[in-house]
């Protein structure tokens, strides 16, 4: 895009969104290396005239920014234009743009189909919070991830076969969308056949609310819970004594060794992995050997050696993000909840968990986030329990001194994604071939207590690799149905996916060679934002603990 513009000092004009999509593919020195020299936004009106740059302009093709980009060619800050939509641009705006096009100044008019966020190499996401009303789409949102995904199998050049969630309207909904956009661009879509065709799976969030309420101990997925990743950003204003230039730090895979290497490590490797680094270097420095034993030796060894920061920024900027994880998991006692809601998730031990909770809400270290979160996770998988004990914790919530909007929260995610609303099994085995195995990992004993679950979307996709998807539950949009087994599948999860999701997905493709597998969400959750979309989506609760469940004892009139 920026090369065709050829050689001389040049502007990259974008809109809000499109600021977004380049940032997370490339660095601001990369772009500068190709005589980039100045980033400005088109919605911004104090722009000088600079007439020795050329304008590349990668805008979305919104009603707002063609009508920017009228005004900026009827009166032109740079020599020469070059504008690239993110998406299809329907005929009549390119029409206006050509007729405000007075003095001659667009070199070119382009789509390139980027209308999407690079997540991961297999990952992507269109950041939108909040997509449905009750079980049913927002318009405009319904409109913006149809675009999204239109432009993705775009850029992908593939035309799929679309499978949807069948207990989801939500999903039928974006199926028979992105058809239609299919068959109106229908020229744009006619890629080279494959022998198999490509595979578009739609399912919905509401199918496994419990995936985004566990905690996570890969790294990406644990920054992303513990601290939030905002465009690749990481946000550590709030670290105690966090030094100016960490304030905030960038973690992509891209243009970080390290990152790219551990990303999917467990949290006890990444440690070991930065004290390697680390005593690398310091077998340079034979005279100052020092011995590092803990996180806050490591804090100390970095903060000592302003030149050791200069050589890499990388370490110091790891050892703070891993060092901040260690102090929220030993403060907010982390491992004790993980393993309690690995047992509400994974096991079906109903008086086991109760109990375990009791005592866990007990303890002044857990916060109430985390306690009003285990409650959502016993609420959702013992809904239907004779012993359903679900009053009596939330009395201890309310006695913990839980607030009202976390206590609330937790008929909201019932609402959201109870029994009564998925259509798949969350919890009990379906079949003899599943309940062996999971009798076998009980005899064998879990290798790690804190990941034994696996999404629902694994067993998914699994089942789809394999052709053994039922169609009754994922229906094909329209007659055709595929003969052989997919290849390429692109999986899109309405109200958002996980980084364990996309853990799954990458150990998937690694394990299933000729099988390729792109995960992408309206957005990328942690539990904070989860419930933030449980909320948004019109799914408000009731905080009364006897609304839940009809009291046991009645006096008979």
């Amino acid at each position: 895009m920026i090369e065709d513009s050829g050689p001389g000092m040049k502007v990259l004009l974008m809109d809000k969104e499109t600021t977004s999509i380049v940032s997370m593919v490339y660095t601001q020195s990369e772009i500068l290396q190709k005589e980039v020299y100045l980033f400005e936004r088109i919605d911004s009106s104090n722009r000088e005239t600079m007439k020795h740059l050329k304008a590349i302009c990668f805008l979305r093709p919104t009603k707002e920014n063609v009508e920017y980009l009228i005004q900026e060619l009827r009166r032109p800050k740079y020599s020469i234009y070059f504008v690239y939509f993110s998406n299809v641009i329907c005929k009549s705006d390119v029409k206006s743009l050509a007729e405000a096009d007075e003095q001659e100044v667009v070199a070119e008019v382009q789509e390139f189909y980027g209308d999407y966020i690079a997540v991961n190499p297999h990952v992507f996401s269109l950041n939108l919070l909040g997509c449905c009303q009750g079980r049913n789409w927002d318009a405009a949102q319904l409109s913006r991830t149809t675009q999204g995904l239109t432009a993705l199998l775009l850029s992908l050049k593939k035309c799929p076969m679309i499978r949807y969630q069948l207990s989801s309207e939500s999903a039928k909904r974006l199926a028979e969308c992105v058809k239609q956009v299919i068959t109106k661009e229908y020229e744009l879509f006619d890629f080279r056949r494959t022998e198999v065709p490509p595979l578009l799976l739609i399912l919905d969030r509401s199918d496994d609310a419990i995936t985004p309420l566990l905690n996570q101990w890969t790294y990406q997925a644990m920054v992303h819970e513990l601290l939030g990743i905002n465009n690749n950003r990481i946000d550590l204003s709030r670290v105690p004594g966090i030094s100016k230039d960490l304030r905030e730090v960038v973690l992509s895979a891209e243009n970080d060794e390290f990152y790219a290497n551990n990303m999917y490590l467990n949290f006890a490797e990444i440690g070991s992995n930065i004290k390697n680094l680390m005593e690398d270097f310091q077998k340079k420095k034979p005279k100052e050997q020092q011995k590092l034993e803990s996180i806050a030796d490591m804090k100390a060894f970095v903060e000592n050696y302003p030149q050791f920061k200069k050589m890499s920024g990388t370490v110091s900027k790891h050892v703070t993000v891993v060092g901040e994880l260690s102090r929220l998991v030993s403060e907010r006692n982390l491992l004790e909840v993980s393993e309690v809601e690995q047992e509400l998730a994974c096991q079906n031990d109903h008086s086991s968990a109760l109990q375990n909770m009791r005592r866990l809400l007990q303890n002044p270290k857990v916060t109430e986030f985390d306690a009003a979160r285990l409650v959502m996770l016993y609420a959702l998988h013992y809904e239907r329990h004779s012993s359903n004990s679900l009053p009596g914790l939330m009395m201890d919530l309310k006695n913990k001194g839980v607030s009202e909007k976390y206590r609330k929260l937790v008929s909201a995610v019932v609402e959201y994604g109870g029994k009564r609303v998925r259509g798949s099994d969350l919890f009990s085995p379906k079949d003899a071939v599943s309940i062996t195995k999971q009798f076998l990992k009980g005899l064998k004993g879990v290798e790690n207590v804190y990941t034994q679950h696996q999404p629902l979307l694994h067993e998914t996709l699994d089942q789809l690799i394999k052709g053994k998807l039922k169609d009754n539950q994922y229906p094909y949009l329209g007659p055709s149905t595929l003969r052989d087994r997919p290849q390429d599948i692109i999986v899109f999860v309405i109200g958002g996916a996980t980084y364990e999701e996309a853990l799954t997905v990458y150990n998937l493709n690694r394990t299933n060679p000729g099988v390729r597998i792109v995960l992408g969400g309206t957005t990328v959750h942690n539990t904070k934002s989860f419930l933030e979309e449980v909320l948004a989506s019109g799914f408000r609760g009731r905080s009364g603990e006897s609304s839940h469940v009809t009291p046991r004892s009645s006096s008979r009139r």
